[in-house]
């Protein structure tokens, strides 16, 4: 019977550990060994959905280091991530990192050094790579259905961080509002604020459409309401070889995209030389022009099948068979995401274009 796989989560600050977790438990060969945070308040809805004893509950990362897992799923804020991947990556044990990748371009260098020098695999885990309209997307781009790209555009965001929990609980708006104050999402110091939340969505992933390349400058603004030190809303515009794109990250979105799609529509719309292509979030089919049949019509998302249904069962067989990596999830493709960012962040500071950083 083939070995099962051993995985730890550590950092809670991320709603998104309870959804990878879940991942792991319904996964059939693989199981929970350990979960980590220094606030055990923090893991006790994780440890009662899934059954995890107390002996495999930790507040030390050392101690949940030590049960010897085959894979890291860290969750902390963006402005920790590089300093939890060089706590952990020397125990040479691969990594995966919810998104986004870093606070900054030097954090990502840190992370991508520090699991080369220890020999871990690093994974970036962006959810939308893993909805099928998306998926189906890129396929679609690389068969030359629209010809040669010309423009990515995206458009993504949600009501805000603090209005769900894990598995899309909803968190009433009194008690987002009591939690604003304290919350790491809206502390520029720990990495909040909608554009370093959802650009990095945008620029990965179109990244990947664009199979790797990258911009020459960028151009971003921001908006922040009264009394927050981080944006809410932000539009970027990134000038290419090829032509432009413009990507428009939103706190503040009417409605949840996984609820009702508010307008503008979450997701992306694609140009390209000989047509175009719109993929919105949790749609289970693109609509598609060409030069021979120019009215927008739907064609069906590909179906999923495994091992590529999630991260989780994806990045276990990718690491256990030393496979590649869905684009978005590879640090290269991520890394040029990343300087996306970085630019759009020190454009909005500095009021003007900037050519890309890195």
């Amino acid at each position: 019977m083939q070995a099962r796989h051993r995985v730890v989560g550590i950092n809670f600050d991320h709603m998104h550990m309870g959804d990878l977790l879940r991942q792991v438990h319904d996964h059939p060969n693989a199981e929970i060994i350990g979960i980590c945070d220094k606030d055990p308040a923090r893991m006790a809805q994780a440890a009662a959905n899934f059954a995890i004893p107390p002996d495999r509950v930790f507040t030390d990362v050392a101690a949940c280091m030590a049960t010897e897992p085959d894979l890291v799923i860290l969750c902390p804020a963006t402005g920790d991530h590089a300093g939890y991947v060089e706590m952990v990556a020397p125990f040479g044990r691969n990594i995966m990192v919810e998104k986004p990748f870093a606070a900054s371009l030097a954090d990502a260098d840190r992370m991508i050094a520090a699991c080369k020098a220890s020999g871990s695999r690093l994974a970036i885990n962006w959810p939308l790579a893993w909805y099928p309209c998306h998926v189906t997307l890129k396929r679609m781009i690389d068969e030359g259905v629209i010809g040669d790209v010309r423009e990515v555009h995206f458009y993504d965001g949600n009501r805000g961080p603090l209005y769900h929990l894990a598995d899309k609980v909803e968190v009433t708006a009194e008690e987002v509002e009591r939690q604003k104050p304290t919350s790491w999402w809206y502390k520029a110091a720990s990495g909040g604020g909608a554009l370093l939340d959802y650009l990095g969505y945008g620029a990965t992933l179109g990244t990947w459409f664009l199979n790797g390349e990258a911009p020459i400058d960028v151009t971003s603004t921001t908006w922040a309401a009264p009394g927050l030190e981080v944006d809410e809303h932000s539009i970027t515009v990134l000038r290419y070889a090829r032509g432009m794109g413009k990507m428009e990250t939103r706190w503040g979105t009417f409605t949840d995209p996984w609820v009702l799609q508010p307008q503008p529509k979450c997701g992306f719309v694609v140009v390209g030389s000989k047509g175009t292509i719109s993929s919105y979030d949790y749609d289970p089919f693109v609509t598609v022009q060409t030069l021979d049949r120019p009215e927008a019509h739907q064609i069906a998302a590909d179906p999923v099948a495994a091992p590529d249904r999630g991260p989780i069962e994806h990045v276990l067989h990718a690491f256990a068979t030393g496979g590649a990596l869905r684009g978005p999830l590879d640090p290269a493709i991520a890394r040029v995401g990343q300087q996306i960012v970085d630019t759009a962040f020190a454009s909005a500071k500095a009021g003007r274009t900037l050519p890309l950083m890195g």
